[in-house]
């Protein structure tokens, strides 16, 4: 598991957290989800402190208090069971925790174990898509249950819902918003569905506004994504490494969250074909272009860690676990930096290469499929930035002489 560090030196469950990473990764727990539960645990250990809790005077109770105390601040809710389940075993290991404390899901966590279920069964949604639904009702109902009890979902009504939707809009965008309004709209009409409520208040949760392809795309050109390419330090693994995700980007228009999924075996080298698995369990099989295959095989010969991992793209230090796409924005943060140029996220350089793509003569429906847009009218909304044929083809003011 490499160093722990929390911010809390000297907390509780220190001596714990090696042995509880072990024991995670015993239970089959991927690597990422085991870095981010031991952070849990992290957490739970500095509010132990705060708290004059000893580590053998954890119990089942005091976990709840620990997870309803963030629920209450609006951070993000840790996994309770995970929690209980490992690390009790491990303090009673060592004689530190009570026979008495069992890892008895709780009313909150059987109903989103429900849920998850519904969503994977009844609506038939990709794993991804489950877990954003799962953890956005975890947020939800352990927040109300904090205060009502229960599984937190008895007793909800329209205006609860309403005033929930409200304190959102005051601290995200419109677009998180919206976002979080169809997670919740989602689990209501599950709750009715599960006739856990009576009235499917999904109907009633109002739509946020959030109108579509309003503005102009901000993108980079094609200088400032040279520059970020030879900005990168190729003679060190880093460099190998952020040279090769920034070139899968900007060249074929991936998105973050498909480089960090992207997986050896999805490299056809004899076919110089790349897999990549998109939204909605979808595969599309792009070319491999020369400067593509040429930064893939400097990282994987020189850069990249050795291992049994199969995702192309690991983190630089030990524990070497798969680069998750939130960390994919730092890297190109960090090659804008070394640029010069304004920085953009990872998304920005993919609207670089549709504008590109249109300058150069490529249509609509060819940007389209380089993009691997399902709705050409997302597409669409590139046309705005082509100012010359938009000039072509404008209608003339009335009175004016073209």
């Amino acid at each position: 598991m490499g160093t722990i560090s929390w911010t809390c030196g000297g907390s509780p469950l220190t001596s714990f957290a090696a042995d509880y990473g072990e024991a995670l990764v015993g239970l089959g727990y991927q690597p990422g989800t085991t870095k981010r539960l031991v952070t849990e645990m992290g957490g739970l250990s500095c509010w132990m402190a705060d708290h004059g809790v000893e580590a053998n005077e954890l119990t089942e109770g005091r976990v709840d208090e620990f997870v309803a105390s963030c629920a209450a601040l609006g951070r993000q809710v840790p996994s309770r069971r995970p929690l209980l389940e490992v690390l009790v075993v491990l303090l009673r290991r060592v004689g530190g925790a009570p026979d008495a404390v069992v890892a008895e899901p709780t009313p909150t966590e059987e109903l989103n174990d429900r849920y998850a279920l519904y969503l994977t069964r009844e609506r038939g949604l990709a794993p991804s898509t489950v877990d954003r639904y799962v953890r956005m009702a975890k947020v939800f109902l352990t927040e109300r249950a904090a205060g009502v009890g229960g599984t937190g979902a008895e007793g909800l009504d329209a205006a609860e819902v309403f005033a929930y939707l409200l304190r959102l809009r005051g601290r995200l965008s419109v677009g998180s918003t919206k976002r979080e309004a169809d997670d919740l709209r989602s689990l209501l009409r599950f709750l009715y569905w599960d006739r856990i409520i009576e009235v499917d208040l999904g109907t009633a949760l109002p739509p946020v506004a959030a109108w579509r392809n309003t503005g102009i795309p901000q993108s980079v050109s094609p200088v400032e994504v040279r520059a970020l390419l030879e900005g990168c330090d190729r003679s060190g693994s880093d460099g190998q490494r952020d040279f090769a995700i920034l070139t899968l980007i900007a060249r074929l228009g991936l998105r973050a969250c498909e480089v960090a999924r992207l997986e050896l075996d999805d490299i056809d080298w004899r076919a110089g074909e790349i897999a990549v698995r998109g939204k909605g369990r979808r595969v599309d099989r792009l070319p491999m272009c020369d400067d593509v295959g040429e930064a893939l095989v400097d990282y994987l010969q020189q850069g990249r860690p050795d291992g049994n991992e199969r995702h192309v793209f690991l983190t630089l230090l030990a524990p070497h676990v798969p680069i998750c796409a939130c960390s994919l924005t730092d890297v190109v943060y960090r090659a804008c930096g070394r640029a010069g140029v304004a920085r953009v996220g990872p998304h920005r350089l993919r609207h670089g290469l549709a504008t590109d793509l249109l300058a150069q003569g490529a249509t609509l429906v060819e940007v389209s499929q380089v993009l691997r847009h399902r709705d050409l009218a997302t597409t669409a909304v590139y046309a705005k930035v082509d100012f010359v044929r938009l000039i072509q083809v404008a209608q003339p003011w009335p009175g004016a002489r073209r």
